[in-house]
């Protein structure tokens, strides 16, 4: 509450200073205005000498101190115009100077020397030089800080138009370019060691309070530099020989950090992009002398910022940039200033990196040698340092990876990066997957494909913290599930960018694939391997036309065993109903490229894991459908193995858990003895068997229903196998007669209509229709109608 007390009262008294000097500023230019008008030359002399007596005060802030000033520049103005007309009625501008050097007190004496110089050098009745030199130099008896700051942004304001710069009406007699720059770099100077000495004064809690006064008067010394920058006489030689190494040195000896700062961000602002390019060594000399506190990386940031843009607004300057080596020359310049730092954070040496980078990628986009070698320099640099646990480091390392992904839109050319990699090692583990996940969505969305081995082992060295368990990475369980299946999604789609039209290609690189994956555990694997199971099948439907030999590079053979043992992998995961669809898929895949014994193989290892992994009675329903409906499709078994495999699928269908699973599973089977097309086995008398099996589990179900006052759900399944009757009658089947369906058809209503049997819309919506079927097929004048003539539909 005190502090808040003090800082009111200090900002009342700093406003009723300012406002006692204003109101003394006023009364005396008052006077000063009378004496002009009536051509009083001394009356004006002196009452201006003690409007500016008011500059004297100690005890205004900056910014109450410069409200004063520009209130006594106002009048000061005026005060030139009067001189200017004394000079009209006969009096020189050579006894004005003199007389104005009699006022007391030196600051008004000094303001008001200024002030005559100015109406001196443009009477042209004496060199410019030769005033100038005078008035700078005499400007060295005010050592107050801010008065003298004040004092000499007036010189210099005074003077700007009136320099004798090349072209300049002052040129000549009056001096040349060199006399100008002389001039404006000696007040620079001069003002540069004022306003570092204002750090100096005081006491040391007061230090923020200081710092934040020079900052608000760093304008007024970043003006000469501005002033510097706009003669036409200064051009590159100049600027390179003269200018530039005196204002560095300047900077480099001021040892202050706010000054160092400053000036270094001036210099880069207000000179001109060419001359910064040709005096780049210079220029980068001395950043690595300035103080360890000076925040070098912004300025050298910005630098490259500016050059980078230059270049991409003048594409014809390129040449010069590699005439220059401008690339080595910030590349030196950045380790340089790390090393004579070591105190600086890593987050600063990073994202000196990070624009060096931008750099290279806007000027140097072909030179991925110069990419790789930024990136070397920053794997360098966290040498021994492990993982990085700063936050704000850690953003500018994802920086610095994504600008090249970002410019390139090519993960192939990362690839090409060889410490690329390297420097993801030193993200955290969270970190390292964010950007594994980046690097995958760019290969997607950019349609970037994987074309050769060594390549999948480079990419998918980028992303081992989302397909491998890493040595001291959380545990998966530990993840956000829905995190992980997402990752591990973008994993599988993955799969479909290795590509290669080359065959024997192709193959290696499923290899280098199932290797790497191999290495990702059991939560990874149920999403990793399906793809490259697909991926391999694709490459069977490419080989199935080719004459190879079982021991080539590549082969059937070859490809068939990798997918057994990738599936088997599965197997041992384990994740056995998806071990068993990929068997099916890759027997169904033997079974067209008329391998016989594979097909078998792959059936057998799909009907192991039936047996012994999958004990949920819906599971095995759905496998046991799947198994029946690939062992129907498949044409390549000859009469033993096709027996064998149609054997098991009815032995297992008949032992389901629950009878209508029984029933359902049983009937499906008869496909397996009737199949239209390819093979042709038509076995009429087992697919009767079939379904009168599973009529026989029906009638149990039925039964069983009846006797627990259950529901008439087993009811649906006669109208089922009524269906399947009626099907394979349709196709030929000579052991099914309309005596038989007939038979069913009776059974059927007699069931529903008995008073047992509770009515169920459904059931009769299924009957009717089938009835309807019926009806139809009675009545189209065909063959099939024929067939259907003796089966009477009951009403």
């Amino acid at each position: 509450m005190q502090v808040q007390e003090d800082a009111v009262s200090s900002a009342e008294e700093q406003d009723k200073w300012l406002a006692d000097a204003m109101a003394l500023v006023q009364h005396n230019a008052f006077y000063m205005h009378r004496a002009v008008d009536a051509s009083n030359l001394r009356d004006a002399l002196k009452y201006s000498a003690q409007m500016l007596s008011e500059l004297r005060t100690s005890k205004l802030s900056p910014q109450k101190y410069y409200e004063l000033y520009m209130r006594t520049f106002d009048e000061l103005r005026q005060l030139e115009t009067f001189f200017k007309e004394e000079t009209k009625r006969g009096r020189t501008n050579a006894d004005l100077y003199e007389l104005v050097q009699h006022s007391g007190n030196i600051l008004p004496r000094l303001y008001l020397l200024i002030t005559v110089g100015s109406v001196y050098i443009k009477s042209q009745e004496a060199p410019a030089k030769d005033i100038l030199k005078d008035l700078v130099e005499m400007s060295r008896g005010v050592q107050q800080p801010i008065r003298g700051l004040f004092l000499r942004s007036y010189l210099s304001q005074i003077s700007r138009d009136k320099l004798p710069d090349v072209g300049s009406p002052y040129e000549g007699e009056g001096g040349n370019v060199m006399d100008a720059v002389e001039f404006v770099l000696q007040n620079f100077t001069e003002m540069n060691k004022l306003w570092v000495r204002m750090q100096h004064q005081g006491p040391a809690r007061e230090k923020e309070k200081r710092e934040k006064e020079r900052s608000e008067l760093r304008d007024l010394v970043g003006k000469n530099l501005h002033v510097l920058s706009q003669l036409d006489g200064v051009d590159l030689e100049m600027y390179k020989d003269v200018v530039l190494p005196r204002v560095l040195e300047q900077i480099v000896n001021c040892k202050d950090e706010i000054a160092q700062y400053y000036l270094m961000d001036c210099i880069i602002q207000v000179f001109p992009d060419d001359f910064h390019l040709q005096t780049l060594e210079t220029l980068l000399s001395a950043c690595p002398q300035l103080q360890p506190t000076v925040d070098i990386k912004t300025v050298m940031s910005q630098l490259m910022e500016r050059l980078s843009r230059y270049a991409a607004a003048s594409p014809e300057v390129l040449p010069e940039f590699l005439q220059v080596e401008a690339f080595t020359k910030f590349s030196h310049a950045v380790v340089e200033v790390i090393e004579a730092q070591p105190d600086m954070a890593l987050v600063g040496a990073v994202s000196l990196y990070v624009a060096l980078l931008t750099f290279v990628l806007r000027v140097h986009v072909d030179r991925l040698d110069y990419v790789d070698q930024v990136l070397g320099g920053c794997v360098k640099k966290l040498e021994g340092k492990g993982k990085v646990k700063d936050v704000k480091a850690t953003k500018q390392l994802v920086a610095l990876l994504s600008a090249p992904l970002e410019k390139y839109k090519d993960v192939v050319t990362i690839l090409k990066l060889s410490n690329y990699g390297k420097v993801m090692e030193h993200l955290d583990y969270d970190t390292n997957r964010v950007m594994a996940v980046v690097l995958m969505q760019s290969i997607l969305a950019n349609n970037t494909l994987i074309t050769a081995p060594e390549k999948v082992d480079g990419l998918f060295d980028l992303l081992k913290e989302l397909i491998q368990d890493s040595e001291g990475a959380p545990s998966i369980d530990e993840l956000d599930e829905e995190d992980f299946k997402e990752e591990q999604n973008l994993v599988a789609r993955l799969v479909h960018m290795l590509v290669n039209d080359d065959n024997e290609q192709m193959f290696q690189i499923l290899i280098a694939a199932r290797k790497q994956f191999g290495q990702g555990g059991p939560k990874r694997l149920p999403f990793t391997l399906p793809p490259l199971v697909f991926a391999a099948l694709k490459l069977v439907r490419s080989l199935q036309n080719e004459d190879l030999p079982d021991d080539g590079p590549v082969s059937l053979k070859k490809v068939f065993q990798f997918l057994h043992q990738t599936v088997e992998a599965l197997s041992v995961v384990p994740a056995p109903e998806l071990a068993l669809r990929l068997y099916l898929q890759c027997a169904e895949a033997a079974g067209v490229c008329n391998l016989e014994p594979v097909a078998y193989e792959f059936f057998t290892q799909a009907f192991m894991i039936y047996e012994e992994e999958i004990a949920d009675s819906k599971a095995q329903v759905t496998a046991l459908q799947l198994i029946i409906g690939t062992l129907q499709r498949t044409r390549v078994f000859g009469v033993e193995n096709r027996d064998t495999l149609t054997h098991k699928a009815t032995g297992y269908s008949a032992k389901l858990l629950k009878k209508p699973d029984q029933c359902r599973a049983v009937y499906a089977c008869s496909h397996l003895f009737w199949v239209e097309e390819g093979s042709g086995v038509k076995d009429g008398e087992r697919v009767l068997l079939c379904l009168k099996r599973a009529l026989r589990i029906a009638n149990a179900a039925q039964q069983m229903s009846s006797a627990t006052r259950g529901s008439n759900g087993p009811m649906t399944l006669f109208v089922e196998i009524l269906n399947k009757y009626l099907y394979y009658f349709e196709k030929g089947n000579t052991q099914v007669t309309s005596t038989i369906i007939q038979g069913l058809l009776e059974l059927i209503v007699t069931e529903i209509q008995s008073e047992n049997t509770t009515q169920d819309m459904q059931v009769d919506a299924f009957l009717a229709n089938t009835l309807r079927y019926i009806q139809f097929q009675k009545h189209k004048g065909d063959s099939v109608a024929e067939r259907y003539s003796d089966i009477k539909v009951p009403s």
